[in-house]
């Protein structure tokens, strides 16, 4: 069976934002990990070399493979930045509906820049789905 590859690494998360190029995704990125520690109060750990990410979760599938996974964080990509709704979001058709400029994924958030989103409304999903996954899967 194939190892997951996604997994915490040592690797400073500082370092890997402060070497980011995009000045404004950096700031972006630096208010989504002060937003993030708030909500989980977690320490960001990277996963990966380009996900950092908040608490995790133990997975098993049907299928015998297993492996752990954040229960939210955020990865700066070359378009967007991608912010980790680990819940999914069949269970949040309002808040998606009121977030604004926006793609989704299975899980993923994809935006381009926090300015073209309602911060708030942003809060609010990242809260419920920490919440929903943290219940779900380490209670």
């Amino acid at each position: 069976m194939a190892e997951n590859k996604t997994k915490p690494t040592q690797a400073s998360v500082v370092n890997f934002l402060e070497a980011l190029t995009d000045e404004r995704k950096k700031s972006d990125c630096y208010v989504l990990l002060d937003i993030m520690k708030k909500i989980t109060g977690e320490e960001p750990v990277m996963w990966g070399p380009g996900i950092v990410g908040f608490g995790s979760y133990h997975y098993t599938y049907e299928t015998g493979r297993e492996g752990d996974m954040i229960l939210t964080g955020f990865s700066p990509r070359a378009q967007n930045i991608s912010i980790y709704v680990m819940a999914g979001f069949e269970r949040y058709p309002e808040l998606i509906q009121k977030l604004g400029n926006h793609k989704t994924g299975k899980s993923c958030l994809y935006v381009k820049r926090l300015s073209d989103i309602d911060m708030d409304v942003l809060l609010e999903l990242i809260t419920a789905s920490y919440e929903h996954m943290n219940t779900k899967y380490n209670s």
